[in-house]
């Protein structure tokens, strides 16, 4: 039973280098070890502090993100007004210019028709002058075919003048 039970000797000297390291571990290893373990509380509290921050920072950046896109989307909404205003001026503009331009091209031609028409007439009076020339040429040849009727004619043009 000797192996179960330390002689008083052993334990002594256990409980003096026990005392001894317990006194060098108390003046210089739990100052460094508290003292860590203060420094890595304070740094976990400020990271605690930080992530805070950054969660308030974030909530604040997803409300300005909110009111920027409210923005954007009004800026847009301006801007497509604004580009069918303008769609609808060019529109109006050009309608009215092709009707001028219609109203102008209508006239041009009602005149080219008119001049057409004259012309037409001129042609068909000089037309029909020139047969009525023939026609009377014609009828004059055949009438003063012989040289009796030629006589009777001449009697007759200088009875009518003298």
């Amino acid at each position: 039973m000797s192996l179960f039970t330390p002689e008083f000797g052993l334990v002594f000297w256990m409980l003096v280098i026990f005392v001894i390291l317990l006194g060098v571990l108390g003046k210089y290893a739990w100052p460094a070890i508290i003292k860590s373990v203060e420094e890595r509380a304070a740094f976990i509290d400020k990271g605690v502090e930080f992530t805070r921050e950054a969660e308030k920072d974030r909530e604040q950046a997803r409300a300005d993100a909110r009111v920027l896109l409210t923005d954007a989307r009004k800026q847009q909404m301006e801007i497509m007004q604004q580009a069918e205003r303008a769609k609808q001026e060019i529109i109006d503009t050009a309608q009215k210019t092709a009707a001028h331009e219609a109203k102008r091209i209508m006239e041009s031609a009602k005149l080219s028709i008119e001049q057409a028409k004259v012309d037409a007439e001129f042609q068909l009076r000089e037309r029909a002058g020139a047969l009525s020339l023939q026609i009377a040429e014609q009828v004059i040849r055949r009438s003063l075919a012989g040289e009796e009727a030629q006589m009777e004619l001449i009697e007759r043009l200088l009875n009518e003048e003298g």
